[in-house]
C-alpha cells in the first residue's frame, strides 16, 4: 500500500490490509534519513502528554496505542489514516483516537500535535509499555498497571 493509497484514497480498506501496508510503508520509511521531529513531554496529576512537531512535508509513521486517547492539533494542517478511517486535519482540531490506532500522516504545513494518556507514571518508559503496544500481536496484551480506569 504507497502513501496516497493511505492517505487519500476514499475506498474502505479493512484492518488487516491497512495494517499490513501501513507496516509496508513504515519499513520503507525506515530505509530513508530520518526527520527531526522535537517532543515536549507534559505532566499533571494523572495526566501524561506527548506533544510533537512535524515538519511541513514531514510523513510520519506513529505507534500502536492501546487505549483510547485525546488528541489536539493545536498548529497545521494535513492528512492522517488509521484503520479506523482518513482525514484531512487542520488546526484547531481536537478528537478522540480509538484503541490500536496506529497513523500515517502527511504534515503539509509545520503540525504540532499533542496526545493525552491517563497515567500516574512520570517515568517515560513507564509511559511507553503502558501505552504502547510493541507489535498489532501484542496489542491485546495489556498492561494496566499504573493506568487510570
Amino acid at each position: 500500500m504507497s502513501l496516497p493509497d493511505l492517505l487519500v484514497k476514499d475506498e474502505v480498506v479493512d484492518r488487516d490490509a491497512f495494517r499490513s501496508g501501513i507496516l509496508q510503508l513504515e519499513h520503507e520509511l525506515g530505509q530513508h534519513e530520518q526527520v527531526d521531529c522535537p517532543l515536549k513531554h507534559h505532566f499533571a496529576p494523572g495526566v501524561y502528554a506527548r506533544e510533537i512537531l512535524l515538519p511541513a512535508g514531514s510523513v510520519v509513521i506513529g505507534k500502536i496505542h492501546r487505549h483510547g486517547h485525546l488528541n489536539i492539533i493545536s498548529k497545521g494542517s494535513g492528512f492522517v489514516a488509521t484503520e479506523f478511517g482518513r482525514d484531512y486535519f487542520n488546526a484547531p482540531y481536537t478528537f478522540t483516537s480509538e484503541p490500536g490506532t496506529k497513523r500515517a500522516v502527511h504534515a503539509i504545513t509545520d503540525v504540532i500535535w499533542t496526545t493525552i494518556h491517563l497515567t500516574e507514571e512520570t517515568d517515560l518508559a513507564k509511559i511507553e509499555a503502558q501505552i504502547i503496544a510493541p507489535s498489532y500481536d501484542l496489542l491485546s496484551s495489556d498492561p494496566v498497571a499504573g493506568v487510570l480506569s
